[in-house]
């Protein structure tokens, strides 16, 4: 035999060698490079105060080291100061250390004379030295004695209530050292400008006198909110004109912590009111903490203005909705926060900064999210419910709704979920109709830094995306160029589109959940679900494809459509009457929208669904005639061929092939059902081939549908001959086997060209399989001998005639059954083999397979190509 590969395979290993190659020589040529740097002599020094950077020279390298830019200039090596900070800070440390130890254990022995002289020496010397080491440009040092003064100024004010003052309050005695020691500590800094600590430190100090002051007062939890709202209004005085980064990032935060603590503060007493009244209080600790944020929004930058800008809408929310909400049932307190957040969609008209403004639409549009949040859930409670009956189709028709859905959600307290649904979708609707007047008033806020606002023309066509968009001034770098990958924001008609179909998502599910709340009668119900259904049907065969760059609104008409008639027909399972009218209305309104609509997706999905509708219908046909699942199973493939007439109608309609696989579906189904019982297997087998033998007479059908004929009516065959208990089915199969050979050699006579499996392997498989099945469970040695004698000379056949089909359904055959002949003797030595070694030889074989992997690849490739060159 010869061994020469085909060209392909061919071309690949000579792609791979010249790879191989191509690596090799990179790597010889990489430690070519390396050799040469080694060997280069080194540069010359160059003379004292000589910079070669200066006269544009590149600097002299060490051999190997990656050559440096152009007029590049090393730094001079700088003394370490790592090793100066530790021994600073290991020092002002021991220095803390002692002076506590001091306080703490030799403060009693000394009378009060010694007690204030040492305090106060050695306070003064640890507060003046800063400034002398500064003026001698010992900076470091000075920033450890400062760190050192404070530490000794926190152990004076100790020292003080424990001597001097101990029978104060802890608490205001605390409030008051708190507060003296930020002024003091902020004197200092200010006054000795180049330390970087006391000035941080004196923001710390300053966080905590109100606070104790109100803790030590037993003031009211409000006071103590009016507290921490005053601490964070300071800070954020300090964080906007203090003085060095430090100041401002420690204000910062101190600021976030005590303001978002009074916002608790605020919200809980707020929520937690007995009364509209009661709610006055928190609202206005609410309102002042809005306006402080606001405040500080309008001269933050950026970031900082919109998160500003956001705490403030938020705030003004929880103080202007907790006075009605106060007044409500736990049911309807949302609706009292949704109406002030969308109220603050009027700060578009109210001159505030642009980023400021923006952070409060994002707190208004958080609102909003915040109360779907709350209502969504009830909604996926009513279209979910209905599964629950599926455990008991056709018990009885329920009195209302809320029994059919089969929930314990509490739904008098979900009572304005579709008001808040029907609310949000009002908005989007009204800006999906009037959107060029949105775009207008949207302008200032959505036209960014330097761009110019969208003109009347842009804005009356809904497609102000381009406007907004920015443009590149001239000079600008490459990746502000709009369409070179540049961040791009959303079309108009994108928003618009997005619009329009959250007011269509939320109004249909507003309508689903006021016939739960309202507790309808389970027929009003079935009849308005498919009222939606159709309605929805009707919006996405008006608008798919109408051009109107809305694609969003027909997309979310049809998942909204296919969701809701699922949903509808579980909810129809109750009864049967209602399941009839249901699908029947299901099926007929989805193939009219097939028929009507213009794009092609959509097209597919409803006749689709039309298929399963049909397919559902079929099978409640077979429980009302009180039929088993096997005898019902003929019922199912009315629908399967009703796909394969309207394929034979429509020919090469792209709608075609995903509802003839959906048929196909449903014949697996009456497959799946038929199994219980052969006689029926046989017949809904030999009617499945008998539909693919339809959908085969079409040219483009006849590849596939025609295989799956043949071995549909083989396995009908099959399956009716071991429901008879026939113990030689080659009695039945043969005469079958060999006119099926006849017409297959002279098919290949007449096209030499047509694949074996079309013409020998229906005949072959008839005769080859069902005595394989049966030789299997035969005990006598004459049938296994003459099955093995047959499939060895259709295998050799195949080998010489070069033909796919007999050599792999003889070569199956023959080693299936020769291993059915040995599976004696394999137990038996299995039985006999220590246990542990299978194992290893399962692991040896492993390693072998792996050792030679890519042999056993390739080999298995030019089998591959060997079979792929049969016919």
């Amino acid at each position: 035999m010869e061994h020469v590969p085909p060209p392909a395979e061919e071309l690949a290993r000579l792609d791979r060698e010249l790879a191989e190659l191509d690596a090799r020589r990179a790597q010889l040529l990489t430690r070519r490079a390396w050799l040469l740097a080694a060997l280069r002599p080194p540069a010359p020094t160059a003379a004292p105060g000589w910079n070669p950077s200066a006269w544009g020279a590149p600097p002299p390298g060490r051999p190997g080291a990656p050559a440096q830019p152009w007029g590049y200039v090393p730094k001079q090596p700088s003394a370490p100061r790592s090793a100066q900070n530790v021994l600073l800070t290991l020092g002002g440390l021991l220095l803390t250390v002692a002076a506590v130890a001091f306080t703490l254990v030799s403060w009693g022995s000394m009378g009060i004379g010694g007690r204030s002289a040492v305090l106060a020496a050695v306070t003064l010397g640890a507060l003046i030295a800063p400034a002398v080491l500064l003026r001698r440009g010992l900076a470091a040092t000075a920033e450890a004695l400062a760190a050192l003064a404070l530490a000794l100024t926190l152990l004076d004010v100790y020292a003080v209530h424990a001597v001097a003052a101990p029978d104060t309050d802890g608490l205001g005695f605390t409030a008051v050292a708190s507060a003296v020691l930020a002024v003091l500590w902020a004197a200092y800094g200010l006054a000795l400008g180049k330390l970087r600590l006391p000035l941080p430190a004196a923001v710390v100090l300053a966080q905590w006198p109100l606070l104790f002051w109100a803790w030590a007062a037993g003031a009211p939890t409000l006071v103590v909110g009016w507290a921490l709202l005053a601490t964070a209004v300071l800070d954020g005085v300090i964080a906007l004109w203090g003085k060095g980064p430090g100041v401002r990032v420690t204000a910062c935060v101190g600021g976030s912590a005590m303001g978002f603590s009074a916002l608790m503060v605020g919200l809980a007493l707020s929520t937690t009111a007995s009364g509209p009244l009661g709610a006055a209080a928190p609202g206005a600790l609410l309102l002042a903490a809005a306006a402080a944020a606001l405040a500080g929004a309008w001269r933050a930058p950026k970031g900082f203005a919109r998160t500003g800008g956001v705490v403030a809408g938020l705030a003004a929310v929880a103080a202007v909705g907790g006075v009605p909400a106060a007044a409500l049932s736990d049911g309807w307190r949302v609706l009292a926060y949704l109406l002030c957040g969308l109220a603050l969609t009027g700060v578009v008209r109210a001159g505030l900064p642009r980023d400021a403004a923006r952070g409060v639409l994002a707190a208004s549009g958080a609102v909003v999210a915040g109360a779907l949040v709350w209502a969504l859930p009830s909604l996926a409670a009513v279209l979910l419910g209905p599964v629950t009956l599926l455990s008991d189709v056709w018990a009885g028709s329920p009195e209302g709704f809320r029994s059919a859905l089969g929930s314990t959600l509490p739904w008098s307290e979900l009572a304005a979920a579709p008001v808040v649904l029907a609310l949000v979708a009002g908005l989007l609707g009204s800006a999906h109709r009037w959107w060029p007047s949105v775009v207008r008033i949207a302008a200032p806020l959505c036209a960014r830094e330097g761009t110019p606002k969208p003109d009347a023309a842009s804005a009356a066509a809904g497609t102000p995306g381009a406007a907004w968009t920015a443009q590149p001034s001239a000079g600008a770098p490459w990746y502000t160029v709009a369409g070179a990958g540049a961040r791009r924001r959303p079309s108009g008609a994108t928003l618009r589109g997005a619009a329009g179909a959250g007011a269509l998502a939320l109004g249909w599910g507003a309508l689903l959940l006021a016939g739960v709340v309202l507790d309808v009668p389970y027929a009003v119900a079935v009849a308005g679900e498919t009222a939606l259904v159709g309605g929805l049907l009707a919006l996405a065969v008006r608008d798919a494809g109408s051009g109107r760059g809305a694609s969003a609104v027909p997309v979310t008409a049809l998942v909204g459509a296919v969701s809701g008639a699922v949903s509808l027909g579980l909810l129809s399972l109750a009864s049967e009457g209602a399941s009839y009218a249901v699908f029947g209305a299901l099926t007929m309104l989805f193939a009219g929208a097939a028929v009507r609509v213009g794009a092609e997706v959509p097209r597919a999905v409803f006749a689709v669904a039309s298929a399963v509708w049909g397919t559902v219908l079929t099978g409640f046909a077979g429980r009302s005639l009180d039929l088993d699942p096997h005898e019902a199973a003929p019922l199912v493939l009315l629908v399967p061929a009703l796909t394969v007439l309207l394929g034979a109608r429509l020919r090469r309609n792209p709608v075609v092939l995903p509802v003839e696989l959906t048929g196909a579906l449903g014949a697996l189904v009456a497959v799946g059902l038929a199994v219980s019982d052969a006689p029926f297997l046989a017949l809904v087998l030999a009617l499945c081939g008998v539909l693919a033998a339809g959908a085969a007479v079409r040219p483009e059908r006849r590849p596939v549908a025609g295989c799956l004929a043949a071995a549909l009516f083989v396995l009908a065959t099959w399956v009716r001959l071991a429901a008879s208990e026939v113990s030689f089915p080659e009695a039945y199969t043969l005469p079958v086997t060999v006119p099926a050979l006849v017409v297959g050699v002279a098919r290949r006579r007449r096209d030499p060209e047509a694949s074996s499996w079309t013409a020998y392997g229906p005949g072959l498989a008839a005769t080859l399989l069902p005595s394989l099945a049966v030789a299997w469970t035969d005990t006598d040695w004459f049938r296994p001998l003459l099955l093995g004698v047959a499939a060895l000379v259709i295998t050799l056949l195949g080998a010489r005639y070069r033909l796919q089909a007999l050599l792999v359904l003889g070569g199956v055959v023959l080693a299936l059954d020769g291993l059915h002949e040995l599976a004696p003797y394999v137990a038996q030595v299995a039985g006999a083999l220590p246990r542990w070694l299978p194992p290893a030889l399962a692991g040896l074989l492993l390693l072998v397979v792996g050792a030679t992997y890519e042999q056993r690849l390739r080999d298995a490739r030019r089998l591959k190509d060997a079979l792929g060159r049969m016919r």
